[in-house]
C-alpha cells in the first residue's frame, strides 16, 4: 500500500470510530439556568429545552434574577412568533412533559415574593443539589 492510501484508510477508520463514540454521548439530562429578563432569550432557552425533553432528555430549570418572575403563579409574559405561545407557556408545557422547574435559592429573600406566589410545581433550589447537578459528567449545562 502506497503511503496516501494508509492516511486515507486512517482517516476513515477514525472517523467510523469518532461518529460511533459521538454517537454514545446522547445527553440524558440537561440543566437550563435562565437568568435573563429577555423575552426571545427566555423563549430560546424553553422552546430547546421542550425539544431536549422530546427527545428524552431529563430537563431542569434553574430561574434566577428576573427570569425567577416566569415561576410566578400571576406571571405574564408577550407571545412570541411563529407560534403566538409566550416564555411561561413553555415553562409549563415542560413542566408537564416531566421538566422540573425551580427558583434559585436567591430569587425569594431577594424580592417581595414569598413561596406561597410560585405555581404549582415550582420549587426553590438548595445549591448544594445544584452543584451536584452541575458537576455530574452526565448533565449538560445550558445557562442563558
Amino acid at each position: 500500500m502506497n503511503w496516501t492510501f494508509k492516511t486515507l484508510l486512517a482517516a476513515v477508520l477514525f472517523g467510523a470510530v469518532a461518529m460511533t463514540s459521538h454517537a454514545d454521548d446522547k445527553v440524558d439530562k440537561a440543566l437550563i439556568i435562565l437568568t435573563s429578563d429577555s423575552v426571545q432569550s427566555q423563549g430560546m432557552a424553553l422552546v430547546l429545552g421542550n425539544a431536549m425533553a422530546d427527545h428524552g432528555a431529563r430537563v431542569d430549570v434553574l430561574l434566577c434574577d428576573s427570569a425567577g418572575d416566569l415561576a410566578l403563579k400571576d406571571a405574564t409574559a408577550p407571545a412570541l412568533k411563529p407560534r403566538d405561545v409566550t416564555p411561561v407557556q413553555m415553562l409549563r408545557g415542560l413542566m408537564q412533559k416531566g421538566g422540573s422547574v425551580n427558583v434559585c435559592a436567591l430569587y425569594l429573600p431577594n424580592s417581595d415574593r414569598t413561596p406561597a406566589d410560585l405555581a404549582a410545581g415550582v420549587g426553590v433550589a438548595m445549591p448544594p443539589a445544584i452543584a451536584a447537578q452541575m458537576l455530574d459528567e452526565d448533565t449538560r449545562v445550558f445557562s442563558f
